[in-house]
């Protein structure tokens, strides 16, 4: 034992305006989700990208979609869970084990949550497809490892910054392509999905900070 304290999953520096950009993600996710509750088409900018009600992407783009989608799935997305936690343990990193765990569960349960609340369809009525839980998962993925990289490497705010929304956008982007062009969701709910991601992580974050500073608090006072 050292008795230093264990570095944050929520470097300090980035709190602001992560914060800052969970607010606005949140309102986008409500935003969206009263504009488009109960309706079973795409909207205008749903058509305006593209329309998702049939497959639209060919071999061998297909097969990178098919691969993607599969990373979201339940086998697919434990087995990235999986080598996460791992990941996180080895680099002896306790903290962030515990937040890709609370992270996903958490963007996922909200995901869920919200599309029985829009009640938003897509290829019939039952199939609910806002937001997206699978861009939700892969982009609460790579917020969480970004994250992870700001901490271990000392990155600034700037820098970290950078790195957390250069790692989201990209994971968003992927995840959702992949998403309308199989034809599982309309682009706005991809947008949901990320945003969901953005509103829910860093937030979950921050709580897995609080409790486990909490008891690493409570610790100390027993052994005196």
């Amino acid at each position: 034992m050292t008795g230093r304290p264990a570095p944050a999953v929520l470097p300090p520096s980035l709190r602001p305006w992560l914060g800052l950009i969970a607010t606005l993600a949140a309102l986008m996710v409500v935003a969206l989700g009263v504009l488009y509750a109960g309706h079973g088409e795409p909207g205008r900018v749903d058509r305006w990208i593209i329309r998702p009600t049939a497959d639209s992407v060919r071999p061998p783009w297909r097969h990178v979609a098919l691969a993607l989608d599969f990373l979201g799935e339940p086998a697919g997305s434990a087995m990235l869970i999986v080598v996460g936690v791992a990941g996180c343990l080895l680099l002896r990193r306790p903290r962030a084990a515990v937040l890709v765990v609370a992270g996903v569960g958490v963007a996922v349960g909200t995901t869920t949550l919200l599309k029985h609340l829009v009640g938003r369809t897509i290829h019939g009525a039952g199939n609910l497809s806002y937001p997206s839980g699978h861009t939700a998962f892969f982009t609460a993925l790579a917020l969480m490892a970004a994250l992870l990289a700001t901490g271990r490497l000392g990155l600034g705010r700037t820098a970290g910054t950078s790195l957390v929304l250069a790692a989201a956008l990209v994971a968003g982007a992927a995840m959702g392509w992949a998403q309308v062009a199989l034809g599982a969701h309309y682009p706005t709910d991809v947008l949901g999905g990320w945003c969901t991601a953005l509103a829910v992580t860093p937030a979950t974050a921050w709580l897995v900070d609080r409790m486990a500073d909490r008891t690493a608090d409570a610790g100390r006072l027993e052994r005196r």
